[in-house]
């Protein structure tokens, strides 16, 4: 079955996605996530795979709860983009959430090490405090 190219459909282009990842965003610093994670998963959709889009889908499913779906959005933002280490810190707490212990440890463990220091110090937190 062919993959149908919504963008193609509804005439959208690159500044029509741009405005969607705007007014999602603007969801989420009003801390509506239920909504904000509707027009994540239309960009996901529409857009082609966008570590961005798949990081923040992972954030939302972390921030509601839900440790499985922010996980498989956590790994295939870090397939997308390897290094970056908002990803690894929250696939982290996906990892705490989800009871995996031993894994969740060694990663933020490794994440204490980060220049960043607003990742460093919520690795050095997520260590203390799950020890």
């Amino acid at each position: 079955m062919s993959q149908k190219n919504w963008l193609e459909v509804l005439g959208w282009g690159n500044p029509e996605i741009e405005d969607l990842r705007f007014v999602a965003y603007s969801y989420i610093k009003q801390g509506i996530y239920d909504v904000a994670l509707t027009f994540f998963d239309a960009l996901a959709v529409l857009a082609p795979a966008n570590a961005y889009d798949l990081q923040t889908i992972g954030a939302l499913h972390l921030q509601i709860g839900n440790g499985l779906k922010a996980l498989d959005y956590l790994d295939r933002a870090l397939k997308l983009d390897p290094t970056n280490p908002l990803s690894q810190l929250n696939r982290a707490k996906a990892l705490f959430m989800l009871g995996y212990k031993r894994q969740a440890l060694a990663q933020a463990q490794e994440l204490e090490k980060s220049l960043l220091p607003e990742i460093s110090t919520q690795a050095s937190a997520l260590v203390l405090s799950y020890r």
